[in-house]
């Protein structure tokens, strides 16, 4: 809601801005520094799920088996903080998170078409979490949060007048931390991890000039980090030798969440054109 909310209000200072002539050529190209507002939020789906690797091969895609050969995580997962160790407890939910930025970049305008490149870095608290259920009954949180972002695109466009319409694409670079809670008490669990992640951001947007230095806009981007690979917890003794986590290795079995850390912003941006 509060991002419709944001769409809508940028939706109405372009309106707004828009009303106001310019009697002079406008061009696009130069330097500008600027700041973004915003809010984000992530998708929703079946991907988030917590994968298990009991052979230590590298490949999360085993099943954790009790002694009786039932699947011990058959209760389930769930996209959000569980809130006890059984599904119909339920989960605490990922809500959207505000989003702040700065930026800076250089647009290049030859006829109707406009190019240039952009390095900004945001801050947002968007957090993440996913829950496994076991049929012990027990629960396992994998908790993420969004530190700062960085990124580093291209932008390429149509600009008309007072008006640039344009795509942008390129990398991301994150700092995420990474946390585990789980009402396990007979297994050890050791997290190990980087926080510094790699992705990428695609999107576009609206700029329109307002005077002969400021231009406002609004601005959709999508972000992919791919941080599954980053964080793992190895589960070990002490334990029986039933337990199901050491049943097939006695040594131990690594668990992780199976989704990169993905959400789209809906932003506000102002700029000043040198």
């Amino acid at each position: 809601m509060k991002t419709r909310q944001l769409a809508v209000c940028a939706a109405t200072a372009l309106v707004l801005c828009a009303g106001v002539e310019t009697s002079y050529a406008q061009t696009w190209t130069g330097p500008y520094v600027g700041g973004t507002i915003g809010g984000g939020m992530q998708p929703s789906g079946d991907s988030r799920i917590v994968q298990f690797d009991k052979t230590l091969d590298g490949n999360f895609n085993d099943t954790i088996l009790t002694a009786a050969g039932v699947n011990a995580f058959g209760p389930g997962f769930c996209a959000g903080a569980a809130v006890n160790a059984t599904p119909a407890g339920g989960s605490n939910k990922d809500d959207s998170a505000p989003d702040l930025g700065v930026r800076g970049g250089y647009d290049w305008q030859v006829g109707r078409f406009v190019v240039g490149a952009v390095g900004e870095i945001s801050w947002t608290d968007q957090t993440g979490s996913v829950s496994a259920f076991s049929t012990t009954p027990a629960f396992y949180t994998l908790m993420r949060e969004l530190n700062w972002l960085g990124g580093f695109r291209g932008r390429a466009g149509y600009g008309a007048g007072r008006y640039l319409i344009y795509g942008t694409g390129g990398l991301a670079r994150a700092s995420v931390d990474h946390s585990f809670t789980t009402s396990n008490v007979v297994n050890t669990f050791v997290p190990a991890g980087n926080d510094g992640v790699w992705g990428y951001q695609a999107g576009g947007g609206l700029d329109i000039r307002f005077g002969r230095r400021l231009s406002f806009g609004a601005e959709y981007l999508m972000t992919g980090l791919d941080d599954k690979d980053e964080y793992t917890v190895r589960v070990q003794g002490p334990a029986p030798s039933t337990n199901a986590f050491i049943l097939t290795n006695a040594a131990e079995t690594d668990l992780r969440r199976a989704d990169q850390f993905d959400f789209y912003s809906v932003r506000v941006t102002v700029g000043y054109r040198f």
